[in-house]
């Protein structure tokens, strides 16, 4: 049975803190680096409602995609929110360890695993990594798809392949325009507007699009058909903790650790209903 020590730096060789971005706050947040590990569970989100599954399982280590405490405090009062989860993790003996950023840009990593829900051919980075020079990690992923879909039939198996959350697959952009090539990235997306346009890709799959920067984008690339699809946040990263877990499995064989690796499937995306508009069309009803 290893020790957390242990199963860190093989968890750091796959996702090296050095490459997250600066802001960023990854590695081991709770933990003995000495306690054993013999079972570990993968989620997108350090929250209550993983944190109690960790419990439940008898886990001794969580990793996660999101921070725990991404903009630092100046307490882990048991009071606060996160404090709690502190405590929690702690009073049971499971460690936190997170890998964000340095999870994005990995190859493979979040788009990768992002693509392959959706059987799509990686081409290349979307944004590529200077400091890789094998050209394969780096922000998003430009695919290809097997055969041309609209975008709605993309839309639809967009939905279909990944996690169900209240919000869907939204869409900006002629419906029936047929896709060839598609850059994806996991997570929130709208800062990488400039680099789909000049990947010369037909759509962009992301999460989290706001109203003006969707616009703009859409405004920007017309008559050109470039659609957008927006996921939701939780939903485009959930698939990296099933490809995560498959390369701890892999390390752990290797080692003959024989751990016990799991993958969270609470939805932990925080919108719960979704009603539909009646309208459909891009033009309101006259008034009554």
């Amino acid at each position: 049975m290893p020790r957390l020590s242990e199963v860190i730096a093989a968890l750091e060789d796959l996702w090296p803190a050095e490459r997250a971005e600066s802001w960023d706050a990854v590695g081991t947040a709770v933990g003995d680096p000495d306690q054993e590990v013999a079972r570990v569970l993968f989620a997108v989100d350090p929250v209550r409602e993983t944190v109690d599954e960790a419990v439940k399982l008898g886990a001794d280590l969580l990793v996660t995609h999101h921070p725990l405490y991404l903009r630092g405090t100046t307490t882990v009062a048991a009071s606060t929110f996160k404090g709690r989860i502190v405590h929690t993790l702690i009073k049971n003996d499971i460690a936190l360890h997170v890998a964000h950023t340095n999870a994005d840009t990995a190859d493979p990593g979040v788009s990768d695993a992002l693509a392959g829900a959706l059987d799509l051919r990686v081409v290349r980075p979307l944004v590529p990594d200077p400091t890789d020079p094998a050209g394969c990690r780096g922000l998003g992923r430009v695919c290809e798809l097997d055969h041309p879909l609209t975008v709605r039939e993309l839309a639809a198996l967009v939905a279909e392949r990944l996690p169900a959350t209240a919000q869907g697959i939204r869409v900006a952009g002629d419906p029936e325009a047929v896709v060839r090539t598609i850059a994806v990235s996991g997570g929130s997306g709208d800062s990488l507007f400039d680099q789909v346009r000049a990947a010369g890709v037909d759509a962009f799959l992301t999460a989290d699009l706001r109203h003006h920067p969707a616009a703009e984008f859409i405004a920007a690339v017309a008559p050109r058909p470039l659609a957008l699809l927006d996921a939701a946040h939780w939903a485009t990263e959930w698939p990296w903790c099933e490809l995560a877990a498959a390369q701890l499995d892999e390390i752990s064989d290797r080692h003959g650790w024989d751990l016990r690796v799991h993958v969270s499937r609470t939805v932990t995306d925080p919108w719960t209903a979704h009603a539909a508009s009646t309208v459909t069309t891009n033009q309101l009803g006259a008034p009554n």
